[in-house]
């Protein structure tokens, strides 16, 4: 299921506009039978039967960060960092994602960084952020700027850096066809977009040329 602790589960209201109702469960299911049928499959054979209740009960975690609020996730700080003042990164942060035009995965690494003004926050709340806007529907233009306004208007750092590199499933097991091309998406703020130096330098830590 979710890799979030319960405690961090909050709902959020902005997802459907108010006039519609998220279907149940029942009618997701039945709309995955239909997608069998469409393509011409049997949905009642064996293999088949159970399939659109595993399909709702995978989406739920596939999907899972619409149940959780970024910045709660970021909420708890510490101040007593002895006045540090360097680059915090976490690096090579795995996740899955989709494509919101064709429902492929997106599968890559999310660099994030950021420099703190007064204090500092759990490393692994950066993995849950890149989690909580990367299990939704996507494109990697917005999930990158997403994941660095969070941590900017809840840390308040001197700036963050987030790069993310990914292959599309959508261009490489259709259309297409490109295997093994990576796209590469940048958000740079505070600091890391004002000073080149410090640019330079968190380039230098993810092993790329800034």
């Amino acid at each position: 299921m979710s890799p979030y602790d319960n405690a961090l589960a909050k709902p959020q209201s902005n997802v459907l506009p108010a006039a519609h109702r998220k279907p149940t469960r029942e009618q997701a299911e039945r709309a995955v039978r239909t997608l069998i049928e469409w393509i011409g499959e049997d949905p009642d054979r064996e293999g088949l039967a159970d399939t659109p209740a595993r399909v709702v009960r995978s989406y739920e975690e596939l999907f899972g960060g619409y149940l959780y609020d970024p910045a709660d996730i970021l909420a708890r700080t510490f101040e007593e960092v002895e006045a540090y003042d360097e680059i915090v990164l976490l690096k090579g942060v795995r996740f899955e994602s989709f494509c919101e035009h064709h429902m492929l995965p997106i599968i890559g690494t999310a660099h994030v960084a950021y420099f703190p003004r007064d204090r500092v926050v759990g490393i692994s709340k950066l993995a849950r952020v890149v989690d909580a806007y990367a299990r939704r529907m996507q494109i990697q233009e917005r999930l990158t700027a997403q994941i660095a306004n969070a941590i900017q208007d809840v840390l308040d750092p001197v700036g963050v850096a987030v790069v993310i590199e990914s292959e599309h499933h959508c261009m490489s097991t259709r259309g297409v066809h490109k295997h093994d091309v990576g796209m590469v998406t940048t958000r740079m703020l505070g600091c890391f977009k004002d000073d080149a130096e410090r640019r330079r330098e968190f380039f230098q830590l993810i092993g790329h040329r800034g």
